[in-house]
């Protein structure tokens, strides 16, 4: 079953009227127009995502909540406007380990690789990585540079902490954080059974960036194995 546009409404209403009651009433709606297509795409998707780490886990019933936890709702909002599921080696999102998502919103789709929170630790390793010019670093940033579905997301520092770096490499290496993100409103890809394939392909493409940013967690491993 794919997304359609029953899909965005409920999300769209069920955020409108933030009403645990509303929710209960339309539960069903929610299972078949939103649980049901999303839980399809993440077994679509397993083969592709074990040929890139056979170690991630692709569970469809582990797709996120869409209530926010009681202890963060207070005084806001009860129901979030998007649901994800990340395939990544661990469940626990504040592990400082890198995965890929995908999340649907009243606003249209995203998707992309990163960490949900990287320590600073990952971060430091993947920018040594970058600055050493590691073979498995500069195939990341090739196949960056040879997509153009992609764009990097992360803050950057108030000042420049790598002048020595080449322009490109300042791009990631001048980031808080370094993500890659497509955020799209094409609803008629969306709706259609093209989905999976699309994503998968596109996955594929980043799995270079994957790779780097698993290099540098081996490497944090190694060094702490090492004291």
């Amino acid at each position: 079953m794919n997304f359609s546009a029953r899909s965005i409404d409920f999300l769209f209403e069920n955020c409108l009227n933030d009403s645990r009651t509303w929710f209960k009433e339309h539960r069903d709606d929610y299972n078949a127009y939103v649980i049901t297509p999303f839980r399809e795409l993440i077994t679509d998707l397993t083969d592709t995502m074990l040929g890139i780490d056979g170690r991630f886990i692709c569970d469809p019933k582990r797709i996120s909540r869409i209530y926010r936890d009681a202890r963060y709702a207070k005084g806001g909002s009860i129901f979030r406007d998007h649901i994800w599921y990340t395939f990544s080696r661990t469940t626990d999102a504040y592990k400082s380990l890198p995965g890929y998502y995908f999340s649907i919103s009243t606003k249209g789709f995203s998707y992309g690789c990163g960490y949900y929170y990287a320590s600073s630790d990952s971060m430091n390793e993947v920018r040594s990585l970058i600055l050493n010019k590691d073979k498995t670093a500069k195939k990341a940033l090739k196949a960056y540079k040879e997509q153009n579905v992609f764009k990097l997301y992360g803050d950057f520092y108030k000042r420049d902490h790598y002048p020595n770096a080449s322009e490109e490499e300042k791009d990631w290496l001048n980031r808080k954080e370094m993500g890659l993100s497509c955020e799209s409103t094409d609803f008629e890809l969306l709706f259609s059974n093209k989905l999976a394939d699309k994503i998968a392909e596109d996955f594929k493409t980043i799995a270079p960036i994957y790779k780097m940013y698993m290099k540098a967690e081996n490497n944090i491993l190694i060094k702490g194995s090492s004291k």
